[in-house]
């Protein structure tokens, strides 16, 4: 399957109508902030993506299913057309569920049909077949975000509720003490960042360039709740010396106390499953860039760049605790170095094209590259990230105060 655009195209397709398996239609229409959207509105906006960008624009005697979708479920396309205003999202009671659902077996209908006619399977279609293959391997790669994306919208969502719901049912942990922290070196010298090759990556991993890297050392793992605690109970969130200026600003208006989700007394952390007990051996998670940056002033050490991430990763197994493990939160790393999964770590970076960087061409451009002003780079993946998602160079991007998804961090510092 993995091969095969159409058959993971299904695939993906199913996977976002699972994820809504077992919940109630209220839970899938509620917002919670202005930053989450309703499960309801991810089901349709990425159905949306497809009719848009494939049907509506390949397929000419494509039978729209509503006008007025185009309206309802445009993200932030301004060259695709009108938008509803994203903090009301959860206005939109009309279309059911049931009429979201019937939108997504018509698109998947269609999309089916065009493909066949165009002979989109295989490595042997022609220009106009891989063309097709390009717009639908995006459209996977965009569906695997937002899966991403409902399950940490429903988190937070469920995580006002004082009866404290849960997803469903998680499996236990696997448990472990926390292991001593490890340092990989690396001396000065050029190296190499961004994707070059054979293989799917968003225009943004692009083109491929020569770095500087100073000697430098990188943790082999995660920072661990059980070392962000002592952050805490030493007064990092009350010592304004080591935070930024607007990450200070930002955690006295939110009044920010610990990692979002977690209890006052340190104990427990709310997650997919319930009020669970905070591992301490896990990776620290929900937290912010200003925070991220904060502990690593604390602990006198900084946020690797993400050029010093990328050299690192390519040397590591392109697996971990993903969304397939079914743990749905992070784990306490094993003997070998944990790299990818578990959480998104912050770095150092500002979310910048690299040089030379070419947006996709109309309005698809507006998928990545307007969004390089203010934002940090992520590296990773998490334990909600799709399999086969992810390559050693991704890069995630949020703003700095944002910490809704599975946010952590790992630690770097430099060598004399």
């Amino acid at each position: 399957m993995a091969d095969d655009p159409i058959a993971r195209l299904a695939a993906t397709r199913a996977l976002s109508v699972e994820l809504c398996q077992g919940l109630e239609p209220e839970d899938l229409v509620a917002q919670s902030m202005p930053d989450a959207s309703p499960l309801k509105w991810h089901l349709a906006h990425t159905t949306w993506f497809f009719e848009t960008f494939l049907l509506r624009a390949h397929l000419r005697d494509y039978p729209v299913f509503h006008p007025g979708f185009a309206e309802l479920f445009n993200s932030y396309y301004v060259g695709a057309g009108p938008r509803y205003l994203r903090a009301a999202r959860g206005l939109l009671t009309r279309p059911a569920l049931g009429e979201v659902l019937a939108y997504r077996a018509h698109v998947d209908a269609q999309m089916r049909r065009l493909l066949d006619d165009a002979g989109a399977h295989g490595d042997d279609a022609g220009a106009h077949g891989a063309r097709l293959r390009g717009i639908v391997e995006l459209g996977i790669q965009h569906e695997q975000q937002h899966q991403e994306l409902m399950l940490t919208d429903l988190l937070h969502l469920f995580s006002h509720n004082p009866l404290q719901p849960a997803w469903r049912r998680l499996p236990e942990l696997p448990r472990r003490g926390v292991r001593p922290l490890g340092w990989i070196e690396r001396g000065a010298g050029p190296d190499t960042l961004g994707h070059h090759g054979d293989g799917f990556h968003f225009d943004h991993e692009a083109p491929r360039h020569t770095v500087w890297l100073p000697a430098h050392a990188i943790a082999d793992r995660p920072v661990c709740n059980a070392e962000f605690a002592e952050f805490v109970r030493d007064g990092g969130y009350r010592n304004p010396l080591l935070w930024l200026s607007d990450g200070w600003a930002a955690a006295q208006r939110e009044q920010w106390r610990a990692p979002l989700y977690w209890s006052e007394d340190m104990q427990s952390q709310f997650t997919l499953g319930g009020e669970q007990p905070i591992d301490a051996a896990a990776p620290v998670c929900h937290i912010s860039y200003y925070e991220a940056d904060a502990f690593a002033r604390w602990a006198g050490c900084r946020l690797p760049t993400e050029a010093e991430w990328e050299a690192a990763a390519r040397e590591q197994p392109l697996d971990g605790n993903l969304l397939s493990s079914g743990l749905l939160r992070p784990a306490a790393a094993g003997e070998g170095a944990q790299w990818y999964g578990d959480v998104w770590e912050w770095s150092g970076s500002a979310f910048l094209a690299y040089p030379g960087y070419r947006p996709l061409a109309d309005t698809l451009g507006e998928y990545n590259g307007k969004f390089m002003s203010g934002q940090m780079v992520l590296r990773g993946g998490s334990c909600a990230t799709p399999q086969g998602h992810l390559r050693p160079t991704y890069r995630n991007f949020f703003y700095p105060h944002q910490r809704w998804q599975f946010m952590g961090m790992r630690l770097a510092r430099d060598i004399a």
